[in-house]
Formats: C-alpha cells, structure tokens, sequence
C-alpha cells in the first residue's frame, strides 16, 4: 500500500497563497480558540495533504472544490473563501460563473443559483472601480 504524504508546511504555505495571511492569523487562530487543534488537522490534512497530491492542477482542484460545495448547500462561508481564493490563483470570474451554470441540471437550479448569488457578491466586491 503506498502512503500517504501529509506536509502540515506546504499546507500552510499553500493555504497563505490561496486565502492570505489575514486568514491564517485571523479565521484560524478564532477557530482555534473555540475549537483547540480543529483549524491545524483542516490545514494540514486538506492543504497538506489532499491538495498536495499528484493528478490534479491547483486550479482544477479549485473548481472541484467550488462545485462540490455549491452541490453541497448551506456552506455559503466557505463557498465564498473558494470562490475568492480560485480568483487569486488566475480562474476567470467568467470560469466561475459557468461552473455554477453548468451545475444546474445535476445539483437543481437553487443550489446553482445560490452558488451564482455568492459567486456574485464576490465578484462585486473584488472588481476593480471602473474609470468614470
């Protein structure tokens, strides 16, 4: 059986990247406050671990992630870190948008529209101002 390969650094290092230092020094060290250890076993064994695998680009993993959760429902929060963090790694607002088209007729049109109105609310707030 071949083992697995968890890198609590790469995690961390990976997951500054995605999310920025602000949500390490801030969203994890709350989260450790309410629940001890709880934000360092999702950094190392997600960033570190599953998404440090072979097989997939950071991207691909990025829009998995944005669809498994927009499928899921009622993890808007979380929808709404993924949605910024594939912004940051170059997928375009356009991408993200058809991914949450495109899941309509596997996940239901309510699902797919909440995942557009989050992908929306970002997109708002993260566009730059236009020129008047």
């Amino acid at each position: 059986m071949r083992e697995s390969v968890i890198d609590r650094a790469a995690g961390y290092r990976l997951l500054g990247e995605l999310a920025g230092p602000e949500t390490i020094e801030g969203t994890l060290a709350g989260l450790d406050a309410l629940a001890p250890g709880f934000p360092d076993w999702i950094v190392t064994s997600l960033f570190g671990g599953t998404y440090q695998r072979d097989g997939l680009e950071l991207r691909d993993r990025q829009i998995a992630t944005m669809a498994a959760l927009t499928a899921l429902g009622g993890v808007e929060p979380q929808l709404d870190d993924h949605v910024r963090n594939s912004l940051r790694i170059g997928v375009e607002p356009r991408e993200i948008v058809e991914v949450m088209v495109h899941l309509a007729p596997y996940v239901g049109v309510p699902k797919a529209l909440a995942g557009l109105r989050v992908a929306a609310a970002v997109l708002r707030e993260t566009e730059p101002e236009e020129a008047p």
